[in-house]
C-alpha cells in the first residue's frame, strides 16, 4: 500500500525482471535464490508471478493457446511432465468456472474485447493455472466493481490457501478481501509491513458500537399509554 509515486508497480516489475530498469544494488532473495540474477521465464519457473494493473489485449494470440504454451514452459524448467490436452482443458476450465470465467470468454484471443472484470480474473486465472509461490498484484481491484472484486479476492484467498504462495497487493477495497501481509511504500521504500493477526477481517473492519442516536419513546403509564412529550416547556 502507498500513495502514487512510491514505487509499488516499478517494485512489482523489478521482481518480475521488466526491461527498463536498472538495480544498482541489493538483492531479491526468494527461496534462497536471488531472482535479479535470473532471466524472466527462470524467474517464473521459480514461482514468481506478476498480474498487470492494465492487463495488455494480445491479438492474434488465443487465450487457451497463451496458457496452454504458458504452463508447459514453466512444467519443462521445473523438471516436470508436460500436461495432455485433455489434462489441460480439465484444468483450465476448472478454475475458470471457479472465477466465473465462461467457455466463450476461453475462445477469444487473450483479453481482446474482455472488460475490465474479465481482464482481471483472466490474471487470477493464470495464476491458478501456473501454481506460483510469489504473486505480486499490481491494484487487482483497479477498475472492478465490488461483485468483481469479491470474486477475485475469493480467487487470490483460494491460491493462498492451497500453497506456500504469499501474496501482496495494494488498494483499500482488495485489501479487506485478501487479508494476507501488506506492505506500506513511501518514497520509494517500504515504510511499514504488517500482517494480520489470526481473526478474521470482518471482525477487525466492524464498525464500533456507539449509542443509538434515535430519539427515546416517553414512558408508559400505569394503563399502558405513552405521554406526549411537552413542547417549548409548556406542560
Amino acid at each position: 500500500m502507498g500513495p502514487n509515486g512510491s514505487g509499488k508497480s516499478t517494485l512489482a516489475y523489478v521482481l518480475a525482471g521488466r526491461e527498463g530498469y536498472e538495480v544498482t544494488d541489493g538483492e531479491v532473495l526468494w527461496n534462497g535464490e536471488n531472482v535479479l540474477e535470473m532471466e524472466p521465464d527462470e524467474r517464473a519457473a521459480k514461482g514468481v508471478f506478476l498480474a498487470f494493473q492494465y492487463p495488455m489485449e494480445i491479438p492474434g494470440v488465443a487465450t487457451m493457446t497463451f496458457l496452454r504454451t504458458a504452463l508447459n514452459a514453466v512444467r519443462r524448467k521445473r523438471g516436470q511432465k508436460e500436461l495432455t490436452t485433455p489434462e489441460f482443458l480439465k484444468r483450465v476450465r476448472e478454475e475458470a468456472t471457479g472465477l466465473g470465467i465462461a467457455d466463450e470468454i476461453l475462445k477469444r484471443p487473450l483479453n481482446v474485447g474482455f472488460s475490465g472484470g474479465e481482464k482481471k480474473r483472466m490474471e487470477i486465472l493464470q495464476m491458478a493455472v501456473l501454481e506460483p509461490t510469489l504473486c505480486v498484484l499490481d491494484e487487482t481491484d483497479s477498475g472492478l466493481d465490488i461483485d468483481a472484486v469479491r470474486v477475485v479476492s475469493a480467487g487470490v484467498n483460494k491460491l493462498a490457501l492451497q500453497g506456500p504462495g504469499d501474496a501482496r497487493h495494494h488498494p483499500l477495497p482488495a485489501a479487506a478481501e485478501l487479508h494476507r501481509a501488506r506492505q506500506g511504500a513511501r518514497d520509494g521504500r517500504t515504510a511499514a509491513s504488517r500482517r494480520p493477526a489470526a481473526r478474521s477481517w470482518r471482525s477487525s473492519w466492524r464498525r464500533p458500537a456507539t449509542p443509538s442516536s434515535r430519539p427515546r419513546l416517553p414512558e408508559r403509564d400505569a394503563r399502558g399509554r405513552r405521554g406526549i412529550p411537552a413542547l417549548g416547556g409548556a406542560s
